[in-house]
Order: structure tokens, then sequence, then C-alpha cells
């Protein structure tokens, strides 16, 4: 579950350092989202695979939820005063793996319960 959640956040990452290469750098607002996006899904990727806590889980999922729903305003109301539509290739396949990654990281998240105690059998 950790390396499907780990893929799943280093493909929405290397979806937004394509996006960032093909257009977005150019852009005074959607250049460093764009950027921060894909250094930060990389470093949870990292973190997913060598950290065995639920903290790189915890990440993956808020990663996953603020990205879609970034990109979900964008679509409908617009942010920061860009809008977007649902088509191409990077849209769909950014949008799917997050929706993974939300998913394999609650999984995760359930499977590590960091509020259980360390005391029930």
């Amino acid at each position: 579950m950790r390396i499907l959640t780990a893929l799943a956040v280093l493909v929405s990452a290397a979806v937004h350092l394509y996006l960032w290469l093909d257009f977005a750098r150019d852009d005074d607002v959607l250049g460093p989202s764009f950027m921060l996006n894909a250094v930060g899904g990389a470093v949870i990727a990292v973190l997913l695979l060598v950290w065995q806590h639920w903290v790189p889980a915890f990440l993956a999922v808020g990663f996953g939820l603020s990205t879609l729903l970034a990109f979900v305003l964008a679509t409908t109301v617009g942010l920061f005063g860009v809008t977007a539509n649902w088509t191409g290739w990077a849209v769909w396949v950014a949008a799917v793996s997050e929706v993974v990654a939300v998913l394999a990281g609650a999984r995760l998240l359930a499977a590590d319960n960091p509020l259980r105690s360390r005391l029930d059998p």
C-alpha cells in the first residue's frame, strides 16, 4: 500500500512538473505553485518509502486532497484568476492519481492509526 500511495503522489508530482515545463513556469502564480507541487510530491513519495510512520500517509492524503480541490476550484469558480477545464491527458492522469493518493493514504492511516492506543491488544 505504501508503494501504491508513493506512486500515486509521484505521478501527480510528475504531471505538475511536466505542466510547469510546458506552460506554467511563465505564470507568476501557477509557476511557483506547480513547482511546489512537483517538489512536495516527490518528497512525500520518498518519505512514504523510507519512513514507516503515519506522517507520510497523512501528508499523501493532504497532498491529494489539496491538489484535487485546487483543480476543482479552478474548473468551477476559478482560482487566483485561473480557469481550467477537464480536458487533456494530464488533467485526467493527475486527477486519478490524486484520488488514488487520498484513498491509499487513508488506508495506510487506518492501518497505522496514530490515535489508537498502543496498549490495545
